[in-house]
């Protein structure tokens, strides 16, 4: 027999039971969502091909570095395979923690839709439009890859976004790129353009030019450049990246900055996340 007293008991803890189940309930639900909303990191392998030497490391989509970077001396000479060979060797650890899921390539020489139609810091014969992004998004199984200039993807991490911002890279050879606005004016290669009545920019401002010239003399001529391009361009700011941007001894112009070598790992993030939809459309 259930008295009343009882079963106004079980009636309190049955309804005790039914909230804590409810508030179990809402709990997993919030967890759930909180884990299924949980913003993703994309991993990015981002590639610098220099004259000197190849680097790597894994960026997510803002482009900041999530492993530290990896590098290797460029063979000489380097035709396309012993590249894409020594550029998986360097890369394969990376990719097999961290799974990336897209690779940006910065390359030091023409570079269109991909593929690499000279390179004369690597060796002048075989590099005749070479698929390169192709060879190596193949090598490592990922099936998006992209390519640009070097200069141009180190650029993209130095770039402010505001007017007419000009880059000129010092390395192995002298690299050079232009946004406006944010956006990549592509393809301005004046590394091979004259400018002196014996010299194009590699042969008057490259390393090779610096180490037979002395630093000295050599940071006349970058500081003589300097003055041509804004000539040339009017530029709103002057970037000044790569390897011998740290041997500049002068005082550079308001206008003018340096930008660590290691921005064009990061500028990697920009060939698939733009900041502005006034970026260059890849492929």
């Amino acid at each position: 027999m259930i008295t009343k007293k009882s079963a106004k008991k079980s009636t309190k803890t049955t309804s005790r039971t039914e909230s804590h189940a409810r508030s179990n309930a809402r709990s997993n639900t919030t967890r759930s969502a909180k884990k299924a909303t949980a913003p993703k990191i994309e991993n990015i392998l981002a590639i610098d091909i220099g004259g000197t030497g190849l680097k790597a490391a894994i960026v997510d989509a803002q482009g900041q570095m999530r492993t530290e970077r990896v590098r290797v001396a460029t063979p000489h000479p380097c035709p396309p395979a012993l590249l894409v060979d020594t550029l998986h060797t360097l890369v394969a650890p990376l990719v097999e923690q961290y799974s990336p899921t897209r690779v940006s390539i910065g390359f030091p020489g023409f570079v269109r839709n991909n593929h690499v139609l000279t390179a004369p810091h690597l060796g002048l014969e075989d590099w005749n439009d070479v698929p390169l992004a192709q060879m190596l998004g193949e090598r490592l199984g990922i099936g998006l890859v992209r390519m640009i200039n070097d200069a141009e993807m180190q650029g993209f991490a130095a770039i402010e976004g505001h007017g007419l911002e000009f880059v000129l890279t010092l390395g192995t050879g002298a690299g050079t790129a232009l946004f406006r606005d944010g956006e990549l004016m592509p393809h301005l290669e004046l590394a091979h353009h004259p400018v002196s009545k014996k010299h194009a920019y590699d042969e008057y401002i490259g390393d090779a030019a610096r180490r037979k010239a002395g630093n000295k003399r050599w940071n006349q001529r970058v500081q003589k450049v300097i003055g041509i391009l804004e000539s040339l361009v009017h530029y709103d700011k002057l970037w000044i990246g790569g390897g011998n941007a740290e041997r500049l001894t002068f005082d550079l112009p308001p206008n003018v900055a340096t930008v660590p070598n290691d921005r064009g790992i990061e500028g990697g993030a920009r060939l698939w996340h733009p900041l502005s939809i006034r970026e260059t459309r890849q492929p």
